[in-house]
């Protein structure tokens, strides 16, 4: 066989490679608009001419439209003709840049038949304020529930008509434990009894109640596990209530006791030493008993990588901490002395390790720089940050080592970690890393967790989050929804 019949084995690589690069001449440019296999990567080239955009329309290819219509750098006039396309794909990928996006193309996709469209609108903040308040009169409830999850500095007005909906999903999402962005809305102080008595919004409502004697009891016995959860995050709950909370049948509200500042050692030790993995539910359980499930199973993952703020803002009671997160929420502190630094970079667990190195670069040597990279796993999603994270810099010498070893990433180091005997044991992960990243084709990842609490809250649970119990039952799916309950940032 003739060497030139030889296809390169990096092919789409290469391709990928020849479309961004900005020298290509523009003969080249146009070959590459016939290549079907690298997703239309060479028409977000910010140097393509109107001669070149014209003859990507011209083409009609899904996914050179689909780039095109993502190029910040597209003139105004194709933006509007491709707002009129019939691939509802195409037009959903213009909002990325409403920013820039002329007026007359997003009052057209405000009012667009596909979902999509307007549920990307209501993502955005960059969005004009008049067109999102728009979507709060959207027909479609989800599109709703979009906009009240995403838009948490939404006037006044908007958020009444939101709390206020008819369509229990988009109250729910209105008045949640977990919103996109940060901070999270106040609910106006008069609608706060209503939310409270209803079910959907209840658990969203509790932290900002005033705790007297009977609404703590009634929160203290509702049935639903993620109010007392609430009710035990709450900064004026009694010490009699957190002490029976702290013994509460479901895992998630002991962690909620555990992660208190106020909770005395021996309380936490003890919970610390309750949480588990539960049971799995038998096939024919109802919907209420998987969700039950659902949150408790998380609540052994919860327990190690809690963000807890007041760690962070006196961290050093905290270095030679019994619990992960308390040590992991000490290293994100930028105020440790350097000798706690140092115990901290050689962690038996890599969250701590990687945190600290995060939180104090200046004081990571170039031996424990190349120890920590080559203990490196990333796991799972709470480390897996680590891998985009340009954090350490290394001797020539060592990514000579790392470049001709055979195993770069290695078990063992040149540092030994302390006892691990002075430590409980972490719970053991069943589900692998990539069950929890909720990826979907042609959409964007969610951000990797940063050490550092940069994350949203997210304890609403899966029903607040708008889908059913009955799809995550064990029996038929053993992954878990891309949500990230019970985390604390």
């Amino acid at each position: 066989m003739d060497a030139d019949d030889l296809t390169p084995a990096h092919l789409d690589e290469v391709m990928d490679g020849l479309a961004r690069n900005p020298a290509l001449p523009a003969p080249l440019i146009r070959r590459l608009f016939g290549w079907r296999r690298g997703g239309g990567k060479v028409a977000k080239r910010p140097d393509l001419t109107e001669a070149m955009v014209a003859e990507i329309i011209a083409i009609d290819d899904h996914w050179l439209l689909h780039s095109l219509a993502l190029n910040g750098r597209l003139p105004d006039r194709f933006r509007i003709q491709l707002a009129a396309h019939q691939d509802g794909a195409v037009r959903a990928a213009l909002v990325v840049h409403a920013e820039s996006a002329p007026r007359e193309v997003l009052e057209r996709l405000v009012d667009d038949p596909d979902p999509r469209v307007r549920e990307y609108l209501a993502q955005n903040p960059r969005t004009p304020s008049d067109l999102r308040a728009r979507l709060a009169g959207d027909s479609d409830p989800a599109i709703r529930a979009t906009l009240a999850k995403h838009w948490n500095r939404a006037p006044e007005a908007v958020r009444r008509i939101l709390l206020t909906d008819p369509d229990a999903t988009v109250r729910a999402a209105a008045c949640s434990t977990y919103f996109a962005r940060r901070p999270h809305p106040v609910p106006p102080p008069d609608l706060l009894p209503a939310l409270l008595a209803d079910p959907v919004t209840r658990a969203g409502a509790v932290i900002h109640a005033a705790l007297d004697a009977d609404t703590v009891q009634r929160l203290a016995e509702d049935p639903d596990s993620r109010v007392r959860a609430e009710l035990a995050r709450h900064p004026d709950l009694p010490s009699a209530v957190r002490d029976v909370l702290a013994v509460d049948p479901a895992p998630s509200v002991r962690v909620t006791v555990f992660a208190r500042p106020d909770t005395p050692e021996q309380v936490r030790a003890r919970i610390h030493a309750s949480v588990s993995r539960p049971t799995e539910p038998g096939p024919g359980a109802d919907d209420e008993a998987v969700l039950q499930w659902y949150l408790d199973a998380f609540a052994p993952t919860e327990l190690r990588f809690l963000r807890l703020p007041w760690v962070t803002a006196d961290p050093l009671p905290h270095v030679d901490s019994p619990y992960v997160s308390f040590r992991a929420s000490a290293a994100a502190s930028k105020a440790l002395p350097a000798d706690a630094v140092a115990r901290l970079l050689d962690d038996e667990a890599e969250i701590v390790r990687l945190t600290t190195a995060f939180s104090a670069p200046h004081l990571v040597d170039a031996a424990t720089a190349e120890s920590i990279e080559r203990r490196y796993r990333g796991r799972d999603k709470f480390t897996l940050w680590w891998d985009e994270a340009e954090v350490l810099t290394f001797p020539p010498a060592a990514l000579r080592r790392t470049a001709t070893s055979r195993s770069p990433r290695c078990s063992g180091s040149s540092s030994t970690p302390r006892s691990a005997s002075r430590r409980p044991p972490p719970p053991r992960r069943t589900c692998p890393s990539n069950a929890w990243s909720g990826c979907s084709p042609g959409r964007a990842c969610k951000p990797p967790l940063r050490p550092a609490g940069s994350s949203a809250h997210a304890g609403g649970g899966p029903s607040r989050l708008g889908f059913r119990a009955s799809a995550i039952r064990p029996s038929s799916h053993r992954h878990r929804p891309s949500v990230r309950p019970g985390l604390v940032a």
